[in-house]
């Protein structure tokens, strides 16, 4: 346990009377039940209560005869028993551990993590959209069919591309689908092929995608300036190359400059260009990426259009097509006849997909939400959107640069990309730096990623956050970064950070053995 000053101390087992006596809590010089101030000390729920009670008064089930023949439970379900108000405060408790972006900012690089605006809930929770069913006969659902066909519309205009397809239900589901589509494209032709380049600025995911659908990976190496080594690319080019899968703006947080040359080389051999859209919140409204020569690109509705993260069940991922894939695409895919609208999911009527990649229609409460903070910014106001994320970006890169060592020269994109060359003979790691800020208050930024810069620090400040939000973020940074340089020259204290993080619930983990032997249920004690 720890002490007022954050202090491991002894514990000392502290036995507690009333329900659940047999339990017992680890307390420290200032607590008895090892509660820090009105944080309290929490322990399972299947520690809490006991077997057999419950909080409400159910009569006696009805006798039937059993259905179940072998499956019928033989021993005991072991579950805890508690009243209302036990449970409501064990969750509680455990809700006050989590670190949200409605507490503060979340600055993690690659994965933009901003405010989610209440009118999107308010309009996701609407009568006739919140209840609405999959399996409701498409007669009774023309709103929520409309509601698709309008955003798919609005997916398709920002882009330049001429068809999406909305059922994909993540990102990475999405990487899947254009990799299946380019796949099926390429059986078409009678012209299977074997390898996909891979830049090593790209999203991992990438990669993997790649290696599920079949293909070789072969990774493209990155220039001292953090993008595609085009030479490189233009190199490993061949009859045999099905695909090329980038992201832009690259893990760098760095625009491809290059991206039309490598369009014109991949298609010079018959191949297909897919484009990585997680970082799509840097140049939306800025930049079509059908212009760029790309033939399918997902988007992370949950990082560009402010969907929640999770959100209580999958995020949404639609991909974009050129002409050239956008006969493959997956079904379903609503389509207008007249004034009403009808799902396309017969094979029959779209010879050519590769069929579906999901049950139903994509994730209806993502979409009214995108399409809700769509149409409450208009173009000009998600033309915006991307211009203050990259203005915050360069904000924290610039009030920075002079005590943490940027990992690449001139301006960045939505994120700003700093390595450990600062924290060199300081005795202080990436590591260390980062469980440092969660004492300050902040969660940490991205680390170790991307993996071409070394002790990476990826910080994305989004557009959602003030010059107030980012200045205190900034000075924090400043403050932890001169400490971490005054233990070069022995005036620091590098306990500070190899000890970190003091004030959290609870002290640091042993990442390794938690990795490599994970406790991943509770037992009954002996």
């Amino acid at each position: 346990m720890l002490n007022r000053q954050g202090r491991a101390t002894q514990p000392a087992a502290v036995p507690v009377t009333g329900p659940g006596a047999d339990a017992t809590f680890a307390g420290d010089a200032g607590s008895i039940l090892g509660h820090r101030g009105l944080d309290h000390e929490e322990r399972l729920i299947f520690e809490m209560g006991e077997e057999g009670r419950s909080g409400v008064d159910l009569p006696e089930p009805p006798k039937v005869e059993s259905r179940l023949g072998g499956l019928a439970r033989q021993g005991r379900i072991g579950l805890p028993g508690l009243a209302e108000p036990q449970v409501v405060r064990h969750f509680v408790r455990l809700s006050r551990r989590n670190y949200a972006i409605d507490l503060g900012l979340y600055p993690l690089g690659s994965c933009t993590m901003k405010h989610n605006p209440r009118l999107n809930e308010k309009m996701a929770r609407l009568p006739g959209l919140g209840d609405v069913h999959p399996l409701q006969p498409q007669s009774t659902v023309q709103g929520a069919l409309e509601l698709i066909e309008r955003l798919a519309g609005w997916i398709m205009t920002l882009t330049g591309m001429p068809a999406v397809a909305m059922s994909p239900a993540a990102g990475a589901h999405g990487e899947l689908c254009g990799l299946m589509a380019i796949h099926a494209a390429h059986v078409a032709k009678g012209d299977a092929r074997k390898r996909v380049l891979v830049p090593e600025s790209a999203h991992g995911t990438n990669p993997a995608t790649a290696a599920l659908c079949g293909y070789t990976v072969d990774p493209i190496p990155a220039t001292a300036d953090g993008r595609i080594d085009l030479e490189a690319f233009r190199a490993k080019l061949g009859p045999d190359v099905a695909a090329v899968m980038l992201t832009n703006p690259n893990t760098c947080g760095l625009f491809e400059r290059d991206v039309i040359a490598v369009a014109e080389g991949i298609h010079s051999v018959g191949g297909y260009f897919y484009c990585d859209g997680a970082n799509f919140n840097a140049i939306v409204g800025r930049v079509r990426p059908g212009d760029l020569g790309i033939d399918a690109m997902h988007l992370n509705l949950h990082k560009t259009f402010s969907t929640p993260h999770g959100g209580g069940g999958p995020g949404s991922g639609p991909v974009v097509f050129s002409d050239a894939l956008k006969d493959f695409a997956p079904l379903p895919f609503v389509r207008r006849e007249g004034d009403a609208f009808r799902l396309v999911e017969d094979p029959r009527e779209a010879p050519k997909s590769f069929g579906r990649m999901k049950g139903f229609h994509g994730q209806m409460g993502m979409f009214i939400r995108a399409l809700a903070y769509m149409m409450s910014h208009g173009g000009d106001g998600l033309r915006q959107v991307a211009e203050d994320a990259v203005l915050a970006a360069n904000y924290v890169m610039a009030s920075l640069k002079d005590v943490m060592t940027p990992s690449f020269d001139g301006p960045c994109m939505h994120e700003a990309l700093f390595d450990d060359r600062f924290l060199k003979d300081t005795g202080v790691t990436t590591l260390d730096f980062a469980k440092a800020m969660i004492d300050q208050g902040f969660h940490p930024m991205t680390m170790y990623f991307p993996l071409v810069v070394h002790g990476a620090l990826l910080i994305e400040p989004t557009e959602t956050e003030s010059k107030d939000s980012i200045d205190g973020f900034v000075a924090v940074l400043r403050g932890l970064a001169e400490q971490a340089i005054a233990c070069r020259g022995g005036q620091g204290d590098p306990a500070a950070f190899t000890e970190a993080p003091r004030l959290a619930p609870r002290r640091r983990l042993d990442e390794t053995r938690a990795a490599r032997t994970p406790v991943l249920r509770w037992k009954q004690p002996a």
